[in-house]
């Protein structure tokens, strides 16, 4: 509760080949400072789902959720959470952190510069070097344990074009991560442009795991705000 408004829940929507496991460091950090947090593993991470088949599963646990939500979508979680929250009714906010805000008629691979190949796979394998790509500031031991659970990515999610886009009529933030490897900073600048405010964070494309207690803040920060 802040100046008698409820504080809304935070929703935190993982990004390709990870899962809602990504988010156990960051969670308790969220939760000491009174946070409601909710996290999700999407059909897609591990599955031949595509975009359209996150969306739904995440409409259905926002349907769960009381009072408003405020959504915090990491890199590919952000095509997936654009796509649902058009067709929501409690979200309040979306935080892209270094997330893929894309258009209309956009996908991750259109977005790359990538074609769609004419036989795709129906999985996309774990980059060959995760460490470099995701966890640069990450303490090793740990960026190798979190590799280990990195699963191959529905090919078809990368390719699938957005039908909708959240972002028109929901206000966004955007955090931009300064170091990151596996979505470049001049790639999350154009994306930031269509957000209404723009945050920086230095760090790689993982923060939740190599500063959690910084993201915390900034994610709570943001939170608080955009409730005012």
């Amino acid at each position: 509760m802040t100046d008698g408004i409820p504080r809304p829940t935070l929703f935190l929507v993982h990004g390709a080949w990870h899962g809602a496991w990504c988010w156990e460091k960051l969670t308790p950090v969220l939760e000491a400072e009174g946070w409601r947090v909710r996290t999700i593993d999407l059909p897609s991470t591990g599955g031949s789902a595509g975009v359209l088949d996150d969306a739904q599963a995440l409409l259905g646990e926002l349907k769960l959720i009381d009072g408003p939500v405020v959504v915090v979508a990491h890199s590919y979680g952000g095509v997936a959470v654009s796509q649902a929250v058009a067709d929501a009714g409690n979200v309040s906010h979306i935080i892209y952190l270094t997330g893929l805000q894309l258009d209309i008629g956009e996908s991750v691979l259109g977005f790359a510069g990538a074609p769609v190949p004419p036989e795709p796979r129906d999985l996309e394998p774990v980059p060959a070097d995760p460490i470099a790509m995701f966890y640069g500031a990450v303490p090793r031991p740990e960026a190798e344990e979190a590799v280990k659970r990195l699963v191959p990515q529905s090919t078809r999610s990368l390719w699938d074009v957005l039908t909708k886009a959240a972002w028109r009529t929901v206000p966004s933030t955007y955090i931009v991560c300064e170091d990151d490897q596996a979505l470049p900073v001049q790639a999350q600048q154009v994306l930031a442009e269509r957000s209404g405010v723009v945050h920086r964070i230095t760090g790689d494309h993982s923060p939740f795991l190599s500063k959690p207690v910084e993201l915390a803040a900034l994610l709570s920060k943001i939170a608080l705000e955009s409730g005012r």
